[in-house]
């Protein structure tokens, strides 16, 4: 691969597309919003320019590949998501859409087709930060999205989901029919190629790994807790219906229960991303009477989901009973663990072995779109590359040498696949 002519090509295109979704402090490329057509308009600029035939598929994601391949030829498809959270990193998932373009320029170069004709995609709407929904783009054409989903409103705009997709010429019909919008069967694997976006890869020094598998999630984007609202003190403890500390009490009880599952060696990871009080009433001299939070668990172990969410579920009822509280939750969402195609991961590995480059065999705490592919049957691999300061923050610090060395091993992967 000619790494020399296409690192600065890399280079350019990372530096570029954040300069047209800088934000002031990261990036903001919303789901089937502004910024991000914004960069999928920047990507079909320079991927025709460069001779390639770019075209948008029904679920308005970004599909670029060479002019002559057969419309019923079975593709190799690799790629990544165009979005990014709020004021987020420029390389969390742009990387691996840059990735598959830099290997559709080399067998450009060279004249070296993959035996497998290679198509890059670029999704839309992977992050669940702008609807609350993750996988949108990959989501609709697996025939995925319900009705509930495409009701789910943009943070900032208040727009819905739907229509947000029918304004870039989604086919909304079949979307909300909920119609498979390809073949699988023409799809001979799913490869992608991403930041880690844990501390994992940059303490043990590796600049890429292979991933063995995705975890699962079950989340709530809005929990409300209903208590009763009063004076901070005219109202002794014994009679208080707070909210704030109900939910507190809440966190606290499944921290433990964590804590506990993972001294017995579970795969788990719990967060309560968002929690406030009402700003038009909270006070310092008033105790809540109503709190809204987040909850979400993520483990390798549907059955382990299962558990704690019920475990959860369990705490509320109790702490309803103990503290004279309510709990309300919106609709569950769940994305199910995936793993990776075992083939897959062994011919990744083989080339890392043959190309020199350090590498190991780790799971994915974070989700990707090759869950989607994976959980369908479609043969999915993915392949990590070191990022220092974590994810989903603007400090995002990829190395290009480490992506170079990452591309090289998704090029050679996707020629030896058969």
């Amino acid at each position: 691969m000619d790494t020399k002519t296409l690192r600065p090509i890399a280079e350019k295109l990372f530096d570029d597309i954040r300069a047209l979704s800088f934000d002031g402090v990261g990036v903001s490329r919303d789901s089937y919003g502004t910024k991000e057509t914004a960069t999928a308009d920047f990507l079909r600029a320079f991927a025709t320019d460069a001779g390639f035939k770019v075209s948008a598929d029904r679920a308005g994601n970004l599909v670029i590949g060479f002019a002559d391949t057969p419309a019923d030829a079975p593709t190799i498809w690799c790629g990544s998501h165009i979005d990014s959270v709020p004021q987020g990193g420029n390389f969390d998932g742009l990387a691996g859409v840059v990735a598959g373009l830099l290997c559709l320029l080399e067998q450009q170069r060279s004249g070296v087709r993959s035996p497998i004709p290679l198509q890059v995609l670029g999704f839309r709407g992977e992050e669940s930060a702008w609807f609350g929904k993750a996988y949108v783009g990959s989501g609709a054409l697996l025939g995925q999205l319900e009705a509930e989903d495409l009701a789910l409103r943009h943070r900032d705009s208040g727009e819905t989901l739907g229509q947000c997709m029918e304004r870039i010429g989604a086919d909304m019909e079949a979307i909300a029919a909920q119609r498979l919008l390809f073949d699988p069967k023409k799809v001979r694997a799913f490869l992608e190629l991403h930041i880690e976006q844990g501390p994992v890869m940059e303490a043990r020094k590796l600049p890429v790994a292979v991933v063995s598998g995705i975890r699962g999630n079950i989340r709530h984007n809005h929990v409300q807790c209903f208590g009763a609202s009063g004076h901070s003190g005219a109202i002794p403890r014994w009679l208080r219906r707070d909210a704030m500390f109900a939910v507190a009490d809440l966190i606290m009880r499944v921290d433990e229960h964590w804590s506990e599952l993972l001294e017995r060696g579970t795969d788990l990871v719990v967060t309560t991303g968002m929690l406030s009080t009402n700003a038009a009433e909270h006070a310092a001299s008033r105790i809540p009477g109503h709190v809204k939070f987040s909850f979400e668990v993520r483990s390798k172990s549907i059955d382990t989901l299962e558990a704690f969410y019920q475990l959860m579920r369990a705490e509320c009822t109790a702490i309803s009973r103990e503290r004279q509280v309510r709990f309300e939750f919106d609709r569950r969402i769940l994305s199910s663990p995936a793993t990776m195609d075992p083939s897959l991961c062994t011919l990744l590995s083989k080339v890392c072995t043959e190309l020199g480059t350090p590498f190991e065999v780790l799971p994915s705490g974070a989700g990707h779109d090759a869950s989607m592919f994976a959980n369908a049957g479609i043969p999915s691999g993915m392949v990590f590359v070191r990022n220092q300061n974590g994810s989903h923050n603007p400090e995002e610090a990829m190395d290009i040498g480490d992506f170079m060395a990452g591309v090289q091993v998704l090029h050679q992967g996707i020629q030896e696949i058969r």
